[in-house]
């Protein structure tokens, strides 16, 4: 199986070597490098900067903090819907997790691809949920493959969108690199499930009993998590939307007020680059984007300024707010979870 199949058996001991292997190491490495680049490319005045974030509205940037976490809530009812579409429920007296615990997950998920390198998390939350549930790690996983399928679609059409009010409204047009790449990721993605859903059960066949297993649970997974798709779409562009009203308020904490359509168009562009894989939670590669993007209009030590204040959220927050949580979990596991289990987890 691959190595998130393992992972999943022993996650606790398998994620701290993880986190020290040298493909980790060197894609912190890697992010420095970006880093160093942005500061030196751009000839970044750092008293000036850090002068302007120390005179950021800090109630405003608390304003920021708030709507950012109050998209988990949502990502967590969405998530849950999309678990019962794909029959994680299934038989009846297997209970999912509350909405409120399926957002704890995403965060606990969240928190480790910020500190790991190949989006670990992913594999992380759906260990989690499948522990809590006792559903097959493979069907788990399917439904966060499949939310991803979503969150790309919902992205690349806010961010079409975006590009074209940015076109007609400041006649200004957004690097086709960026719109390229989320076609691409759509693309993809889409023609992934659909060589999935014409060819994957043949493929099965050819495969050892135990893998043919947990293909089929991942098919499954995958396949059936793409109903409600109303409610699910609307829950997503709930959450996009914090998103990009995280980026407003701190460009108000900083007393900056550029087109709305730029700071959707940053946003977005931002959570599209944090899926690169090769440096953890979009590190260096991020703000390498965003500042470029955000000098479009803002002044350079002013986009700079919000890169920073603006990552101080949706990076280093997650690294202290979703380690407190993981080591929550690691030492006070939830009453309902299955927890310490003797036998090995089902894949």
């Amino acid at each position: 199986m691959s190595s998130s199949d393992d992972s999943s058996q022993r996650p606790a001991s398998t994620l701290g070597k993880r986190l020290l292997s040298l493909p980790t190491l060197a894609s912190f490495a890697i992010a420095g490098v970006f880093l160093f680049f942005l500061f030196s490319r751009f000839d970044v005045d750092l008293g000036d900067t850090w002068a302007q974030v120390r005179g950021s509205n800090w109630w405003v940037y608390l304003l920021a903090l708030a709507v950012y976490y109050a998209s988990f809530p949502i990502r967590g009812w969405r998530w849950r819907i999309i678990a019962a579409n794909a029959g994680v429920a299934s038989p009846p007296e297997r209970l999912l997790p509350s909405a409120w615990r399926c957002a704890r997950f995403i965060l606990l998920g969240w928190f480790i691809n910020t500190i790991s390198w190949f989006r670990l998390g992913d594999a992380y939350r759906a260990y989690a949920f499948s522990e809590a549930t006792g559903a097959s790690f493979s069907r788990v996983f399917g439904t966060v493959v499949a939310e991803r399928v979503m969150d790309a679609v919902m992205v690349t059409v806010l961010l079409l969108l975006a590009a074209g009010l940015l076109a007609v409204t400041v006649d200004m047009l957004p690097s086709p690199l960026i719109l390229g790449a989320a076609l691409s990721v759509v693309v993809g993605g889409a023609g992934v499930l659909i060589l999935m859903k014409y060819l994957g059960r043949p493929l099965a066949r050819w495969l050892p009993q135990r893998l043919a297993e947990a293909y089929g649970r991942l098919y499954e997974g995958i396949m059936g998590s793409f109903r409600q798709l109303p409610a699910i779409a609307l829950l997503s562009l709930g959450a996009w939307l914090l998103e990009a009203g995280r980026l407003l308020l701190v460009l108000q904490a900083l007393g900056l007020s550029p087109h709305l359509s730029l700071v959707l168009f940053v946003a977005l562009a931002s959570a599209l680059l944090t899926t690169v894989p090769i440096t953890p939670g979009g590190l260096g590669v991020v703000e390498l984007g965003a500042t470029g993007l955000l000098m479009l209009e803002l002044p350079r030590n002013a986009a700079v300024s919000v890169v920073l204040l603006d990552r101080s959220i949706s990076y280093l927050s997650i690294v202290v707010v979703g380690g407190a949580f993981f080591l929550v979990q690691q030492f006070w596991p939830h009453p309902g979870s299955r927890g310490r289990r003797q036998k090995p987890m089902q894949l």
